[in-house]
């Protein structure tokens, strides 16, 4: 646990010193900011005390947030030849995946954080749902994690960050609208496949206050398939240029 714990510690100060971190933490606030209060179906233009508008946001948000960070965690590692350093310590693949993983998570935690001023203030103005709340919170840190996961998959596949963020963006994109938009599409069993595949159902289902076993186990079943499947490009040490 220690080393994960050193891992997940260097991968977080790459992202401060590269001044990453701060401009995508800037880009989420400002742009879950002008979608909550001011913007579409914002808090005032709903006319409740409900953080919604925020969850919504957020959630496309992170959807374009969570490639960008995660798009550099394997593919730098190969192009500047420092994974093959990394790889002759006495490290195993999972140890490296996992603290990859849970930097990214931690960044992830600190932008949500950022955001609670949001709740409060909402709750200033009214008898705010606090169990929805926690549950949108929950949904999106449960959805950051599966995407975070698919992310790191792409990026070990690629030395090019641009490739492993627009293939992690590909992912997203059928996971988040293809699927779902074919689900509606289709009523015999493969539509009930689709649906089940598709993580806006899931999601949109957690932050209704529900936390439905289904969701967990396909939230938490995505994060370790693609936890798993970088691992295994790790260990076969063929990670493709």
């Amino acid at each position: 646990m220690k080393i994960i714990y050193e891992i997940a510690k260097r991968e977080t100060a790459l992202f401060f010193d590269s001044l990453i971190a701060y401009v995508l933490l800037v880009v989420f606030l400002g742009f879950c900011g002008f979608f909550t209060w001011l913007f579409g179906s914002d808090v005032f233009f709903s006319g409740q005390a409900t953080l919604k508008p925020f969850f919504t946001a957020s959630y496309w948000i992170l959807f374009l947030f969570i490639p960008a960070l995660t798009m550099r965690t394997i593919s730098e590692e190969k192009n500047t030849g420092t994974i093959d350093l990394l790889l002759t310590k006495p490290i195993t693949d999972w140890q490296i995946i996992a603290g990859k993983y849970l930097s990214v998570m931690f960044l992830v935690g600190i932008a949500l954080l950022l955001t609670l001023p949001y709740y409060f203030t909402v709750a200033s103005l009214g008898n705010i749902d606090h169990g929805a709340t926690i549950m949108g919170y929950l949904g999106l840190m449960l959805m950051s994690s599966a995407l975070a996961a698919v992310g790191i998959f792409m990026s070990s596949l690629t030395g090019n960050q641009i490739i492993a963020f627009i293939s992690s963006l590909l992912v997203g994109v059928f996971l988040i609208l293809i699927f779902d938009a074919l689900s509606q599409q289709m009523f015999s069993s493969y539509g009930v496949i689709l649906d089940y595949i598709s993580m806006t159902g899931h999601f949109d289902s957690v932050t209704r206050g529900v936390l439905d076993s289904r969701d967990l186990v396909y939230f938490l079943s995505l994060t370790f398939t693609g936890l798993f499947l970088a691992s295994s490009i790790l260990s076969k040490r063929n990670i493709i240029d």
